[in-house]
């Protein structure tokens, strides 16, 4: 099991098509090409054996007292894996120049760059493809200059190009190589995906990739200017930011879910899902985040996206959205099982594609809503019509039940959160109709709004439980209700929410962490048990700075922050001795990192301008309590 790095010891780098995890040991653990959801062509993650990797790092031979640090290049997608070792000081940098275009390309491009800043260090590489989920043979053509080989797989190519200072080896049908730097020498490896039988580029020079990694530079930088945030949390913000941006494929505008598949809840369980596509709930999310940190270009091309799924007719079944698609739009998710895969530390089985699919989750309206409000989308003619019909199949749709925001396979239930953005949905296209004088059934579009409203009121708050839960048919609790204050439907000083919070601080939340529910009290028809879902993790705090528990709310989000990898990265749960579940990076949860720092940002700034009684930011956290009374001297209590 110790073949597995933790999945926390891995930077992304990409291209805004796709991405790869570079682990802090230097391998390239996980690449798809040329998309996020197209199939592997490295995917040792997933299997350490057989499914393939490239690793550029200092020799492990450089024996005793090697130390490794990996970081970002400030503000940036460059990543950089330092080598401090007797021998001297080395790094490699990690890109992928961004390809920011609305036309997708066959042809992505992973540089890695070794040099040497201090002394003398031996290096090793081994480049072993594995395409197709490593399902697929491939077959090698090595060039004659010895810095240029390709990797022929099914349907696509894989080049590998060297600068000077670097000739390469083969092993069977892989390429490896040794080679030595001293102080100031550098050379640089070039992966270059692309369709079966493209030309391969011109041969590299250490001058042009060297350019290449300034213009990478350059486009982190100057595409971070439009971010308005100024908070107390700068950088981690930022992360969050080129994070999400990352996890964007940039020709349709379509957020993917994570960068990986696979990657278990449990290490051995079977929640080990396929995210690398688009979720209309997720997508929505991360755009809302994206525009409240003032980036509207991505805004526009996510509603241009939303508005085609809406055009192009929606399910079979009649409902206008799918609940995901791949990024280009395609619906068909088609889930099968990889059996030839091992799975990471063994956790099968590994999943490829998403039935979650065809599932109903009447709630991704809401959120659709809420991103296109904010996003001014809904006073244009296009962006309006999209809208008003959906608001029309919903006045007709909304009362059935779902499978709600966690994709539950235990059965449909009248999940009070599908019935809570149902209501938002309504709430937001009525504001938007009266805003921009747009015609639509207001009357109806009203009537609906307030029966959803009444309903959640009578039969979503359970009276023994002093709180608002799960669905009509439970007691249990569900940590996505912790938006009710921040979508408006309830206020966050309202004597029913206080008791709600209260009640999910004592069930739900452990030394600031927050499970999304209690699955053995809600049977979500699926075996084991998973950690704390970062992403409620983020809410809480969001929904106690709301309510003006801004010292449990500070605290718990600096406790959230050291959960964190060392590049500020963070996966989608959280196990029971801190490390990280589930696929990574999730941008579920830097979008709620981005939610609750401008919130707590937000009261913090207001309790320090408008000081009131009342006002507990310097409040013992909670779990903190002093003693009841101080020893006297002598006294061992």
């Amino acid at each position: 099991m110790d073949r597995y790095p933790p999945i926390a010891e891995h930077g992304m780098v990409g291209d805004l098509q796709t991405a790869a995890l570079v682990s802090s040991a230097g391998t390239v653990d996980w690449w798809c090409t040329p998309r996020f959801d197209s199939p592997s062509v490295f995917a040792s993650l997933l299997d350490s054996e057989r499914g393939g990797h490239c690793r550029l790092a200092v020799d492990r031979l450089a024996g005793e007292g090697l130390t490794v640090r990996q970081l970002y290049l400030s503000d940036t997608a460059i990543l950089i894996t330092r080598y401090m070792a007797p021998g001297g000081v080395g790094e490699v940098a990690d890109f992928m120049p961004p390809v920011d275009s609305m036309l997708p390309t066959d042809r992505h491009r992973l540089v890695r760059v070794a040099r040497v800043v201090r002394g003398t260090l031996s290096f090793s590489f081994a480049c072993r493809p594995r395409f197709d989920y490593a399902r697929a043979p491939h077959t090698l053509t090595r060039q004659d200059d010895g810095r240029s080989a390709v990797f022929h797989g099914p349907g696509s190519d894989l080049h590998l190009q060297s600068t000077p200072g670097l000739a390469f080896r083969t092993e069977g049908d892989d390429v490896t190589a040794r080679f030595t730097l001293s102080a100031g020498q550098a050379v640089a490896v070039v992966l270059t995906g692309t369709a079966s039988g493209a030309t391969s580029a011109p041969a590299p020079t250490l001058g042009g990739v060297i350019d290449d990694m300034a213009s990478c530079r350059t486009f982190w930088l100057s595409w971070l200017r439009s971010c308005t945030y100024r908070g107390r949390w700068q950088e981690m913000v930022n992360r969050s930011a080129i994070t999400l941006k990352l996890l964007t494929y940039a020709p349709t505008g379509a957020p993917v879910a994570a960068a990986t598949m696979g990657l278990p809840e449990q290490i051995g369980g079977e929640r080990n899902w396929d995210y690398r596509y688009t979720w209309v709930r997720d997508a929505s999310l991360s755009v809302r985040s994206l525009i409240d940190l003032g980036f509207e270009t991505e805004a526009y091309a996510f509603r241009r996206w939303l508005r085609a799924r809406v055009d192009a007719g929606g399910t079979a079944t009649g409902d206008p959205l799918q609940i995901m698609y791949r990024v280009d739009g395609d619906p068909q998710l088609t889930e099968e099982t990889l059996d030839h895969l091992e799975g990471y530390r063994g956790s099968r089985p590994v999943r490829a594609g998403n039935a979650s699919a065809d599932q109903l989750q009447l709630d991704i309206y809401g959120e659709a809503a809420d991103a296109l409000a904010v996003g001014g989308d809904m006073g244009t003619i296009r962006g309006w019509g999209a809208l008003r019909d959906v608001l029309d199949w919903l006045s007709d749709h909304w009362d059935q039940p779902d499978e709600g925001i966690w994709e539950t396979r235990g059965g449909r239930q009248n999940f009070t959160y599908s019935r809570l953005m149902t209501w938002v949905a309504f709430d937001r296209g009525i504001r938007a109709s009266r805003a921009f004088a747009r015609p639509g059934q207001i009357g109806r579009w009203t009537d609906t709004r307030d029966a959803v409203f009444r309903q959640i009121v009578d039969k979503g708050w359970h009276d023994k439980r002093q709180a608002f839960v799960q669905h009509y048919d439970t007691d249990v609790l569900d940590a996505s209700l912790l938006l009710m204050p921040r979508v408006g439907f309830i206020s966050p000083h309202d004597p029913d929410w206080l008791t709600t919070l209260d009640a999910m601080d004592e069930e739900l939340v452990s030394d600031s962490l927050v499970h999304r529910y209690d699955p053995h009290a809600s049977p979500d028809g699926l075996r084991g048990s998973e950690g704390t879902f970062n992403l409620c993790s983020f809410f809480y705090v969001d929904a106690l700075a709301r309510s003006g528990r801004l010292g449990q709310a500070r605290y718990a989000f600096d406790k959230m922050l050291t959960y964190a990898n060392h590049v500020g990265l963070f996966a989608e749960e959280t196990g029971p001795s801190g490390e990280q579940l589930g696929n990574f990076p999730q941008a579920f949860t830097h979008l709620a990192l981005v939610t609750a720092a401008m919130s707590l940002d937000e009261q913090l700034g207001q309790a320090e301008a408008h000081p009131a009684r009342g006002d507990d930011r310097h409040a013992t956290p909670r779990g903190f309590t002093a003693p009841a009374r101080s020893p006297a001297a002598g006294d061992d209590g």
